[in-house]
Order: C-alpha cells, then sequence, then structure tokens
C-alpha cells in the first residue's frame, strides 16, 4: 500500500493525462502497489514492468502463469536481482500489469547516461531500469506524442562501477560500433584501411602483428543507429575485408579488447613509442596518415577516454640500418613519443618471442 502512494504521485502530477508508465521490477512490491492504484482509478493507462535480460524472474513467471524461480541471477542490477517474486506481488502483478520489458545491461548503462545528460543525477542500474524500458518499448513500437513515465528507484552507485557504465554506454546507445577486420599484413596495409573508414570518429584501435599474410584489427566506430553499424560492416566487406560485427558479443566486449596482443614470434626489429595527440575530431586520421607506410606497424593500441589527449602505443618493425632515419621521422612527426623498448612489462607481455 505504501508503494502504491507513488502511482498515486504520478497521478496527481500528470494530471490525469497519462498513457503508460513504467516500473523496475524485483520482487514485484514497487510495480504491485503502483499498478494496484493507477488500474482502479485509470484503468486506460499502461503499468509495464522493467527487468534486465539476466533477472527476470517477473517476466517468466507472467509467462507461466506461475511463480518461477531462477536458478541464477546477475547482479549488475543489484537492487531488482531476485530468484524469485513474491507470492501476493505476483498476484497483483498478474490482475494488473500490461506486460513485462527486458533490456540489456548495456541498455541500461544507456539509459544510465541519459538520465545524467538531462538531470546530472547518477542513477544506480535498478534506478535507471525503467527509463532503459521505456526506451525499448518505444523503440519496438514507433509510439510518437504519448505521454509516458518511467520511475527512477535508486542513486546509490558504487563508484568502481562507473567505469563500465561509461564503457558500455555508447554501445547501449547504438552510438559505437565493435568490429573485427582483417586486412593485408603489409606497410601501408593500415592507413589504406582507414581511408575505408573515412571522416567517422574511430574510438578504439587494437591490433598486435601474428602473421605475415593478413592483420586482424579489433576497432570501435561511432555510429548513429543499429542500421548505420550494420552498413559500416557491410562497407567494409564490399572493400574486400573480411568483417566480424562484435557489438553484440558479450565476451568480446569485457575480455577480449583488453587481450588483443601477447607476444608476437613474428615480429622483427620492432621498436615501441607511445605518443600524445590533441584528442579533436580526425586527430587520430590524421596521425597515422603523418605515420606513412616505410615501415610496417606491428602493435597498436588506441582507445578514446573523451580525455584532452589521445595516447597510442605503437611497434614498428625498423631494421638496423634504418634506425637512424627512422629517428629523424619521430622527430619530424611533431608528437611527442617515449620510447618503450626497455618497458618491464612490455618484455613480460608483448616483446617479440
Amino acid at each position: 500500500a505504501g508503494q502504491g502512494t507513488i502511482g498515486e504521485e504520478v497521478l496527481r502530477q500528470s494530471h490525469g493525462r497519462l498513457d503508460a508508465v513504467f516500473v523496475p521490477v524485483g520482487g514485484g512490491g514497487l510495480i504491485a502497489g503502483i499498478a494496484g492504484y493507477i488500474k482502479t482509478l485509470m484503468p486506460q493507462v499502461l503499468v509495464v514492468g522493467v527487468e534486465p535480460f539476466e533477472a527476470d524472474a517477473m517476466y517468466r513467471s507472467l509467462q507461466a502463469g506461475e511463480r518461477v524461480r531462477l536458478d541464477q541471477v546477475g547482479l549488475f542490477a543489484d537492487g531488482v536481482a531476485v530468484r524469485e517474486v513474491g507470492e501476493e506481488t505476483f498476484r497483483w502483478a498478474r490482475r494488473a500489469v500490461d506486460g513485462v520489458v527486458r533490456v540489456t545491461n548495456d541498455a541500461i548503462c544507456a539509459a544510465i547516461k541519459d538520465v545524467f545528460d538531462v538531470t546530472r543525477s547518477v542513477m544506480e542500474p535498478a534506478g535507471a531500469l525503467a527509463v532503459a524500458g521505456l526506451k525499448a518499448w518505444v523503440g519496438e513500437r514507433g509510439v510518437r506524442g504519448q505521454r509516458l513515465v518511467a520511475i527512477l528507484s535508486g542513486a546509490n552507485m558504487n563508484f568502481d562501477r562507473l567505469r563500465f557504465v561509461a564503457e558500455r554506454a555508447e554501445v547501449g546507445e547504438a552510438r559505437e560500433a565493435l568490429l573485427g577486420v582483417t586486412i593485408p599484413e603489409r606497410p601501408g596495409a593500415f592507413r589504406a584501411f582507414c581511408a575505408v573508414i573515412g571522416p567517422r570518429v574511430v574510438t578504439e584501435f587494437n591490433y598486435r602483428l601474428a602473421g605475415r599474410e593478413a592483420a586482424h584489427i579489433f576497432v570501435g566506430l561511432k555510429t548513429r543507429s543499429r542500421e548505420d553499424a550494420r552498413e559500416v560492416a557491410e562497407r567494409l566487406r564490399g572493400e574486400g575485408y573480411p568483417t566480424e560485427d562484435l557489438t553484440d558479443n558479450e565476451m568480446a566486449k569485457l575480455h577480449v579488447r583488453h587481450m588483443v596482443g601477447g607476444r608476437a614470434a613474428a615480429v622483427r626489429d620492432e621498436r615501441l613509442y607511445r605518443f600524445e595527440f590533441p584528442e579533436r575530431p580526425g586527430a587520430l586520421m590524421e596521425f597515422l596518415q603523418k605515420l606513412g607506410d616505410r615501415w610496417n606497424i606491428s602493435l597498436f593500441h588506441y582507445r578514446n577516454h573523451g580525455a584532452d589527449f589521445g595516447r597510442v602505443l605503437c611497434g614498428f618493425e625498423v631494421p638496423e640500418g634504418q634506425r637512424s632515419d627512422f629517428q629523424g621521422f619521430l622527430d619530424r612527426l611533431g608528437y611527442p613519443f617515449i620510447p618503450e623498448e626497455g618497458n618491464g612489462a612490455y618484455e613480460l607481455f608483448l616483446a617479440g618471442g
């Protein structure tokens, strides 16, 4: 009954002009209270629950017609991470709830960012869950001109979780595509690949020489939509670059992007440097253009973190007799650089076998 007062508040503040309310669902108490009140006074208003895919006890229970106990639940949205909904709350949900929308963790991260952009408040994952559900519902139905309300239910955000949220929000908003692309392993191929990408903002580049025939690149690109991401992948394939869309690949997003590299048995005469350049649109492409194609790039790592400077770790194959020319090239390049061949981390994990 106490949680039902939220329904009273929503109706009062919306002056009765309301089409749907989206409510985060854990054990079901919040949505049972809100739905019970709203459906009593305005039965035409939709009450929609929202759950993460990895903690969807209410969705499965409504589908089955009885309470379902989950074997395991994901803890990202820990405020709604329950194995089984309550008996009484399920009874009310069956009577008064119009449906449940399920969303991914990426969509939750995007919703946290949306709320922050508008209010400058940082929601916890469960707190922004209803916004993610509202966005998914509107996207699926193409709804326009309706009055929709999302219940924000908490701002108990752990600071160490913010990094994950920031990393995944762009993917959740379909503003970043992650691709695995194969290009020829030869000097200049990297630059030619970048020319095909064109003026798009590159968010990530990971590459390590692994053989003499082909190079495999993990690349992130800014996109406008899912369809835009698909068009980018198709364009790359059309230009002769085998391309795998990794945007929805959980292992790639969580692990592989951080593991591209290792010792390269095929690398010869490698010189490793860290570079910095002012972070602005097109800055990475400008940097790559200046690198030219005289020396083969054997390692490349870049990630756009929204900082004022872009930071790149780059390896080159430079034969002993060309070291002097290469040093002159670095001096003329115009970017601050630090040689890293003697770095202990390089010797342990990256140096040629």
